[in-house]
Formats: C-alpha cells, structure tokens, sequence
C-alpha cells in the first residue's frame, strides 16, 4: 500500500523542522496538556502571565505530528504579549489560518492546542479563585475536545490491559 505525503503549508513544514518556543517552562505561572500520546497527538502549554494578566512568554511541548507541532508553535506566537482575554478569543480557525491552512485529517490539531491554551487559562483563574466575566463558565468545543481524547485514551489503555491480563 502506497501512502501520499499530507498536502502541508511550507508554513508548517517550517513550524515543523524549526519550531518557536519548543521546551517546557521551568518558570510557567500555569501549564497545561490537551490530547494524549495513546491517541497520537498530545500538548503540554506553558504561559508566563505578568501582574496585569498579560502573557509575556509562552512555550509548548508536544508529542504527535507535524501539523501538532506547527499549530502549538504558531499559537504560542500569537498569544504573546496578549491579555489572557485577547488570548482566549484566538480560535482553531484562527491558528489553522496562521498556519497556512490545515488538512482535514489533521484539523483536530489546532483544536489541541487552543484546548490547552484555554485549559490553561482556565486553570490560571481557578488558581486565583475567580473566573472573569469574559470566559464561559461551561467548557468550550476546544477544551472538551482536548478532555476527549484524553478520556479515550484511558478507555483504549484500560482495554489493553484488560487484554494483557487475560493472556
């Protein structure tokens, strides 16, 4: 069986072989992961937030395709020296966009990397105990998406062991 090459962006072929602000933040105000490895794809977003909410740096880590890689490094791009709330309004559109466009089969991977980013945030309000009157008090499409594939990556883990233990 032949496979053809994902009809990629030079964008994110060049996201891809030279990635912007890869590598964990050892110093992040906040953290956090979208998507799992048993699945293929995963995001660990990293922000440094300054006293007023501004986000003055922003890395990623990942663990999946190129398109993966490309989306988490462009988004950390956009969200730099933005409030949290300009932040929270970048959508997927928009990082598949900057990107140069996405293939269909790889759609989901800007999905990821906002649902970290907004998972982030999230998590940045709660450390503080309140939740701005901008963000939604339910989970958005991307945050769900990214608790999704998490939560069918435990199924899929489960059902293998499941089947080790059986042998």
């Amino acid at each position: 069986m032949s496979r053809s090459p994902l009809p990629y962006s030079r964008k994110i072929l060049e996201l891809f072989r030279n990635p912007r602000n890869l590598g964990r933040m050892e110093d992040a105000t906040v953290s956090a992961t979208a998507g799992s490895p048993a699945c293929g794809d995963m995001i660990a977003f990293y922000l440094k937030i300054d006293e007023n909410s501004v986000i003055t740096r922003a890395s990623f880590e990942s663990y999946g395709c190129a398109a993966n890689i490309a989306t988490a490094s462009m988004l950390t791009e956009m969200v730099e020296g933005k409030s949290l709330e300009e932040a929270w309004k970048i959508g997927w559109k928009d990082v598949a966009e900057e990107v140069g466009g996405l293939p269909a089969v790889k759609l989901h991977c800007g999905v990821l990397a906002v649902g970290a980013l907004r998972r982030a945030i999230r998590e940045f309000f709660r450390r503080k105990g309140f939740k701005p009157e901008w963000m939604p008090e339910n989970e958005t499409f991307e945050e769900k998406q990214a608790l999704e594939e998490e939560e069918l990556a435990k199924i899929i883990s489960r059902r293998v062991k499941l089947g080790e233990e059986g042998k």
